[in-house]
């Protein structure tokens, strides 16, 4: 964690909890030292330890900057396999993606969507996780939708692009996407149906290539939100 981060209003972390553990195991800290802090999509600063024993720990958090802004990146990734997906969100908003839609694919596996993963709602645990990773207090907002269809309703953008194999033709390494807010669809494991191609490319979105390599949709997601938000001119 190069970050922890609070809910607002929060002054207590309980014994049990894995920030309060963090604090104790890693950064063998007590009561009067500080820690840096954030408020979740707000403030970053410091926290100071007011007490600390076997009920938890108690702090005051002082606000000083906000770090909560996230880049003007939308990511549609089709569902996979849970174990992935929790690397993806992870990954996601360690760089900084504002948001994420994620839909079941026609080739996907519906059962993806009974997961713990979203059914108890982990996924939060996971992105937060990725911001505190980061060091921002930035938290991607995440929309699970049941089909492509609701996934290009949802997504607003500038530029909209298809990250596909079969259709690609222009390298996403070559597209001019200075100042633009751009939308990422990255498919499942099998790839998108025909169905579906035709739904993103008839709402305009542009088919391209990370390469000739046929990559697994966790590297995907990861390597083509940093070439998109490269050539966003933002890393």
């Amino acid at each position: 964690m190069n970050i922890i981060l609070l809910e607002e209003g929060e002054d207590f972390l309980p014994f049990a909890d894995e920030r309060a553990k963090h604090i104790r195991k890693v950064l063998h800290l007590q009561a009067g030292d500080s820690f840096k802090a954030g408020i979740i999509n707000g403030f970053q600063g410091m926290a100071e330890i007011l007490s600390s024993d076997e009920k938890g720990i108690a702090i005051r958090f002082i606000p000083e900057r906000d770090t909560s802004s996230l880049y003007p990146l939308t990511m549609i990734v089709a569902q996979v396999r849970p174990i992935c997906m929790r690397r993806i969100l992870r990954e996601a908003v360690s760089l900084g993606v504002e948001r994420l839609i994620l839909p079941v694919s026609d080739l996907g596996e519906k059962s993806y969507l009974a997961a713990s993963l979203y059914t108890k709602g982990e996924y939060r645990e996971i992105l937060l996780d990725g911001a505190m990773q980061a060091g921002a207090t930035g938290v991607s907002d995440v929309s699970i939708v049941k089909n492509a269809q609701e996934a290009i309703e949802k997504a607003a953008g500038d530029v909209y692009i298809l990250l596909d194999n079969v259709r690609g033709a222009e390298k996403l390494s070559h597209a001019d996407l200075s100042g633009k807010r751009v939308v990422l669809a990255i498919g499942p494991e099998r790839g998108w149906s025909e169905r579906e191609r035709k739904l993103f490319i008839d709402k305009g979105y542009r088919p391209m290539l990370l390469g000739s390599r046929i990559l697994r949709t966790e590297t995907a997601a990861v390597a083509g939100a940093a070439v998109a938000l490269s050539r966003m001119q933002l890393l």
